[in-house]
């Protein structure tokens, strides 16, 4: 920022609008992420609020090439850390481990992956969601020293964290089973899966909006009289706000999907009082291409995630030839980008 303009501290920021608004200076105000206290400052000083959209909302939201690859590499060191906690929660004996503990783990795990990648993790991009049971059931759990349980088998768990690096933003969902699950937990978390593989194979026209993709997470939980309470995805940042905007898929968004945006991938499924699921990768818009045969080029997702997902919870049946050649195919990928990072750590 020091190349294009003079950077003063927060603490000037009342004194500095307070000059710029006086003799009715014109202020432009996104009423969407300003606080309202910044309008009453220009206000108060004599000057005109405009409002309208935040002009660096775009072109923050829609990454250049190094930050794709930046965040590209930050998501293989990540999962690296990740292969490393799951592979150890898979050595513990169930009803030893509490949900507090899990979060500490993984935490460490990225710490120790950062510093022997020579890349350190710098914070958490947000408190790790660590629910076991029928706290996983609740779609925006925070484990307290209150609430705290060990993770029982039989159950789900599911683990929402994120990590921030300088090369990237990352955010995950991974559930997995502890010991023998039931055949209701399978069904579901492949039902889940189902959504999951949809946005990410999805292929669309220019001026494809999130809301016109959000079906595809949740056709296979429909179908099955069920469905998830929160959107499907979210924008996310370059070393910044692991909830960015104005990108979305929900129901909601009305922001046109650009080449370079980043998203998460999330769709879930949640019992009341009973077991959650949520699978979660990040992706990425990537510029449209031709499709053989088609009549216009499409945009598309690649996938910036990379960490395997609980195979032992999949029904293979419930899946078409093209999401178990999906599945398969990220498995694939997964392994010939992580092996190389985690040969140091006893996860073989």
């Amino acid at each position: 920022l020091a190349q294009i303009c003079t950077q003063l501290p927060p603490s000037a920021l009342e004194e500095k609008l307070t000059t710029v608004s006086r003799d009715g200076g014109r202020v432009l105000i996104d009423p969407d992420i300003a606080a309202y206290a910044l309008a009453e400052i220009i206000r108060k000083a004599g000057g005109e609020v405009v409002e309208g959209a935040d002009p660096a909302k775009l072109p923050r939201a829609v990454k250049n090439d190094v930050e794709i690859n930046g965040s590209a590499a930050a998501h293989l060191q990540d999962g690296a850390a990740m292969v490393e906690f799951l592979y150890w929660l898979s050595q513990t004996k169930p009803g030893t481990v509490s949900e507090i503990a899990a979060a500490e783990h993984l935490e460490a795990a990225r710490a120790r992956v950062g510093q022997s990648m020579q890349n350190p993790l710098k914070d958490i991009s947000f408190d790790t969601i660590s629910g076991a049971g029928e706290h996983a059931a609740i779609m925006h759990y925070r484990v307290t020293t209150a609430t705290n349980r060990v993770i029982e088998a039989g159950e789900l768990f599911l683990i929402d964290s994120g990590a921030q690096y300088i090369n990237g933003t990352t955010d995950i969902t991974r559930t997995v089973g502890i010991g023998t699950v039931s055949e209701e937990h399978r069904r579901f978390f492949t039902l889940v899966l189902k959504g999951m593989i949809g946005i990410s194979t999805a292929r669309f026209p220019k001026g494809t909006r999130g809301c016109d993709l959000d079906p595809l997470a949740r056709i296979a939980l429909w179908r099955a009289g069920a469905d998830f309470a929160h959107g499907t995805g979210h924008g996310v940042g370059s070393y910044l706000s692991v909830h960015e905007g104005p990108q979305r898929i929900s129901r909601l968004s009305t922001q046109e999907l650009l080449p370079g945006m980043i998203l998460s991938n999330e769709p879930g499924y949640y019992r009341p009082g009973s077991f959650g699921i949520r699978i979660e990768n990040l992706i990425y818009v990537r510029g449209a291409i031709e499709i053989e045969g088609g009549d216009a080029p499409m945009l598309g997702f690649e996938t910036l995630t990379f960490c395997p997902i609980d195979r032992s919870l999949v029904i293979p049946e419930l899946l078409t030839h093209d999401e178990l050649h999906w599945f398969n195919d990220y498995h694939r990928r997964t392994c010939e980008a992580l092996m190389p990072l985690i040969h140091d750590h006893d996860v073989r």
